[in-house]
Parts: C-alpha cells; structure tokens; sequence
C-alpha cells in the first residue's frame, strides 16, 4: 500500500508546518509550499496523490493554482484553506471543483476528519488501482474486519476509523502473519525512509491502537507483543 503525498501549499509558516505535522502523523508523506509559484513547481515535480490550498497567497492566489493543477490532473483532490467567514471565496472554489474546505482557525479533529474523508476518495479512485493492486479490498484479523480503502475496520456493527498509517501496520501485520515483524519494518512502513522515529515511539502507537481495536488491550490477539523482537499477528487455524 504506497504511502500518499500530499502537497500542503500555505504562505503562514504555522499553518503550514501545523498542516504537514497533522498529515505526517496520519501516515502520509507531507511537502509544504510556502507560496503559489512553489506549489505548481513542486505539483509539476512530485504528482502528489492530493492537495491542501491557501486561498490567499502572494504571488498565485489558491484558486489560480488550483486552474493550473486541474490543467494537469482534472480528478487530483484538492482541499482549500480559507479563513472564517469568506463564503465567496468558498462560492469560487466550489465552482473550479475544490473537494473540501479547511476553515481557519482549524481544530486537529476537524482536519483529521477532512483528510481522511479526502484519502478514501483518493484511495478508491481509479487513478490508484495501479498502486493499490497488491492491496486486498478487505482482510480479517481474529474478528476485525478491516477496509484499507475506506481507512476503517469494522467488528460487528461497530465501525473504526483509523489513520493511513494504522492501516499500514495493520496490513504488513496481516501479510506477514505467523511471523514475527521486527520494529525496524514496522517503522519504515508506518513512517517511511525519510522521517527518523524511535522504537518507543511506534510501541507507543501500537498500545493506542491497541485500545480502539483489541476487545481486551490488555491481552490482546491482533497485535502480539514479541519481547526483544517485535510484533505478530497470529492468524487463528482451525
């Protein structure tokens, strides 16, 4: 399962870097664009998989960017950033095809939900079946269904919503079940080569995973602990 690039184009340094630390810890890979002119060089160089926009930019406004990016992709997602309260500007983006909004000032909850809405249309499209071919519609973990597309899994009647990057886990988990994953995989398939992490930190993301997915975290079945060497899924035979 590729990991998604997204290009965060944002003229304030701390929207942006708040942006990329949102997405980064989602799983994806982020690239942050300080006005419109680096934006549709970084577009034109990267193909990212979707874009987050600044309406107001120096330079290029967002909606030009947005013209020149649907020039070269019609079906690439784009999410505007805009500030409370422009709803003209919300009218034009509307009308050159935006996919959704940010409003600034923005909660984490609230941009979280956006993108991971934004990355299930990403992920469904056909323009990433290719990427995606190795990557089952679903598999299931001891009683966990699990839907890398929708980025959820479901027990029963209850749905769970999870991140990019628990995806990954769980994925590489599943694919290698009965064996034992080290942390070093794990870290490079949750985070990536480029992003430096510590194996406390993935331990740390596992025991939080643990508590949405495991019916008992304490004991759990779907993540198994191996001291000294990593983590295990082990696939019930019966």
């Amino acid at each position: 399962m590729k990991q998604l690039v997204v290009l965060v184009a944002e003229d304030d340094t701390y929207t942006r870097k708040g942006l990329c630390e949102v997405l980064q810890n989602e799983g994806f890979q982020a690239i942050g664009a300080a006005d419109g002119m680096q934006a549709i060089d970084l577009y034109q160089r990267l193909a990212p998989d979707f874009v987050c926009l600044d309406v107001m930019m120096p330079g290029h406004s967002g909606f030009d960017v947005c013209g020149k990016i649907r020039a070269l992709n019609p079906q690439v997602p784009i999410i505007f950033i805009t500030a409370k309260g422009e709803e003209i500007d919300k009218l034009v983006g509307l009308e050159l095809g935006a996919d959704d909004y940010i409003v600034k000032p923005f909660g984490v909850r609230e941009v979280v939900a956006r993108i991971r809405a934004v990355a299930r249309r990403c992920l469904s499209s056909g323009s990433h079946v290719e990427q995606n071919i190795f990557t089952p519609q679903s598999f299931q973990m001891a009683d966990l269904v699990v839907f890398p597309a929708q980025l959820r899994a479901r027990r029963g009647e209850q749905t769970i919503d999870l991140s990019f990057r628990e995806v990954r886990i769980l994925l590489e988990l599943f694919r290698r079940s009965g064996s034992v994953v080290d942390r070093q995989t794990l870290m490079h398939v949750g985070w990536g080569q480029e992003y430096l992490t510590s194996s406390r930190t993935l331990d740390q993301h596992i025991s939080q995973l643990r508590k949405r997915i495991e019916l008992d975290p304490k004991h759990p079945q779907i993540i198994q602990t191996v001291h000294g060497a990593g983590y295990r899924y082990e696939h019930e035979r019966e």
